[in-house]
């Protein structure tokens, strides 16, 4: 079994959404990322180089959410799931975002799962 990272709740702030009208200003999601890995290595070693960095990722994926209009959660979840996987060393990467959009409920959320290839 693998060992799990995870970074709840990284606030940012995009432009995102369908209508024109959604996109026209920022608004704020929470992005929970959850990577699996093995830290055997780091546990031992006490080790940052044997471990993923979660100051980085937190770091990259607010940059990548931040960066660019997009219409679509899944999108932007495709886009971390990616970003995860290819610069860091997670064989696994849940992807949660929520988004405040709806009147009367908490939120939407969209919960990914992607593997390494």
């Amino acid at each position: 079994m693998k060992d799990t990272i995870t970074i709840e709740d990284i606030q940012v702030r995009c432009r995102i959404g369908v209508p024109d009208e959604e996109r026209a200003n920022p608004q704020e999601l929470l992005i929970t990322l959850s990577l699996e890995t093995d830290t055997a290595k780091a546990g031992q070693s006490d080790e940052i180089a044997q471990t993923i960095d979660y100051h980085a990722v937190y770091v990259h994926a607010r940059k990548l959410a931040e960066a660019r209009e997009r219409k679509l959660i899944e999108t932007l979840a495709d886009e971390l799931a990616d970003m995860v996987l290819n610069v860091f060393s997670a064989e696994a990467v849940t992807v949660i975002i929520k988004k405040f959009i709806l009147p009367e409920t908490r939120h939407v959320e969209l919960r990914i799962r992607r593997t390494r290839t």
